[in-house]
């Protein structure tokens, strides 16, 4: 089963796109809200090194920002 995660901020648009996508994909997500939770925000700057939103993590590999082809291809839709 494929493991997603989506580290987001309520206001970033890009975060929003890409909860919308995956959602019209029918991909079951957790969405991680790094503005409030400070634990949340640390493991992500661990992970990639970034600390920009989105960062989508699918099956332990981490996609910077809303590339769709990326998300797709780990998803195993390409």
């Amino acid at each position: 089963m494929t493991e997603v995660k989506v580290y987001s901020t309520p206001t970033c648009p890009y975060c929003h796109m890409v909860k919308e996508f995956l959602t019209e994909k029918g991909v079951k997500y957790e969405d991680i809200n790094v503005a409030s939770d400070q634990e949340a925000a640390k493991e992500m700057v661990e992970k990639s090194g970034q600390m920009g939103v989105p960062q989508v993590e699918i099956n332990g590999k981490i996609i910077v920002g809303f590339d769709k082809d990326a998300i797709e291809k780990e998803l195993g839709n390409k």
